[in-house]
């Protein structure tokens, strides 16, 4: 197989893409390549011609582009008849799906190297910027809590990890948020408290409420296969597409498995894990696997439906001594707004919860007991 090198690039849209599916495309595609570009506007526009005027380049630019790759690739990218409107051929549609599925891999990494940059010149240029460093797990609402913050001089330097590995960046000092996930008060035996419990310390950390979501299965749209709950999943007909370990949806889903009894060996495609979200349903809506489990705002972008299981809470977790600092001060004070709230209220599977609130760690997860303080006499 011969090594061809693709270059990509950050940049604004080309064009407005007519259809759902190419808007969803251009929405996921955080990194740019002209070859994609072109294929997808040749798909889109039905002629080489419109592509062209699509793309905002004349059509010997684009007619030359796609026949230089074509001898690159030694592959033919359009099927070229006469008369005929240009459509992609097999290794084309082929080379567009591989990169759709890239894209969804790639997009956390990307989103928070995107977030470092703006972090580093936000330092250079804005004397006035508060600068907050977080570590969550996925979620989508961060992503737009972030371009919403941004637009009012609070920039937050979001790194995606796992919950448990969040946690462990506040308490050694290297964020001053941790972003994870746990189901309403969970019990004192349960997974969460047994993997969440020695990451804290009550009194000295609090909690900042953030956001109610739905976490669900994700099955191909129309759910062919009649999917209507986990146990349908462990009956060995369906491949299943796994988070990672250190993951709050890879917690859920073991928590979800020990509730009714079922062994983890018992779910096929168990080991196979994907890093967000999103590149789970790209996983499932690309026919590679028949389910898996995320939030709802994941199924609604890649056209997939979606199997509600449980609510839980999304918390914000910092120290106490941080909670008055004035970036944390800001933060929690957006949230708070009604601004926030109705974004937050608007996303599908989001609910308030209530935002921007502080709560103890004994009231919300009830794990410590804790005998109260004998008053001396």
């Amino acid at each position: 197989m011969p090594k061809i090198e693709l270059s990509y690039s950050w940049g604004p849209e080309l064009s407005a893409p007519k259809s759902a599916e190419a808007i969803q495309l251009r929405q996921q595609a955080l990194l740019r390549n002209p070859l994609m570009d072109l294929l997808q506007a040749v798909r889109e526009q039905g002629s080489i011609a419109a592509a062209a005027k699509s793309l905002g380049l004349s059509y010997r630019h684009v007619w030359g582009e796609l026949k230089k790759w074509e001898q690159r690739l030694n592959q033919n990218l359009i099927v070229w008849e006469k008369g005929m409107p240009a459509e992609l051929s097999e290794f084309a549609s082929k080379l567009l799906w591989a990169e759709r599925q890239a894209q969804a891999r790639l997009a956390a990494p990307i989103e928070s190297l995107m977030a470092e940059i703006e972090r580093t010149f936000a330092v250079a240029f804005d004397p006035q910027a508060h600068l907050l460093t977080l570590y969550a797990s996925h979620d989508d609402a961060l992503i737009r809590l972030r371009e919403s913050t941004a637009r009012q001089a609070l920039h937050l330097d979001i790194r995606f990890c796992g919950s448990v590995d969040a946690i462990r960046a506040l308490n050694e000092g290297r964020c001053e948020i941790a972003g994870f996930h746990t189901l309403s008060q969970p019990h004192p035996k349960s997974l969460s408290a047994i993997t969440y419990k020695p990451l804290f310390k009550p009194g000295h950390h609090k909690l900042i409420g953030f956001a109610k979501r739905t976490q669900g299965l994700l099955v191909k749209a129309g759910n062919p296969l009649n999917v209507r709950s986990l146990a349908d999943v462990v009956s060995g007909r369906f491949r299943y597409v796994n988070r990672g370990l250190g993951t709050g949806t890879r917690l859920l889903l073991d928590e979800l498995l020990s509730n009714q009894s079922i062994k983890p060996e018992q779910l096929k495609g168990y080991e196979r894990q994907e890093l967000s979200h999103s590149a789970v349903a790209t996983c499932i809506a690309s026919g590679q696997a028949d389910a898996g489990l995320a939030i709802e705002s994941a199924a609604l972008a890649a056209g997939l439906d979606f199997i509600p299981l449980v609510t839980e809470n999304y918390w914000l977790a910092c120290l106490k001594s941080a909670l008055d600092s004035p970036p944390v001060a800001a933060l929690r004070q957006h949230l708070s707004g009604h601004d926030w709230q109705n974004t937050l209220q608007a996303m599908p599977g989001y609910q308030a919860n209530p935002s921007g609130n502080v709560h103890s760690l004994r009231k919300e997860l009830p794990w410590w007991n804790l005998k109260p303080r004998k008053i001396p006499d």
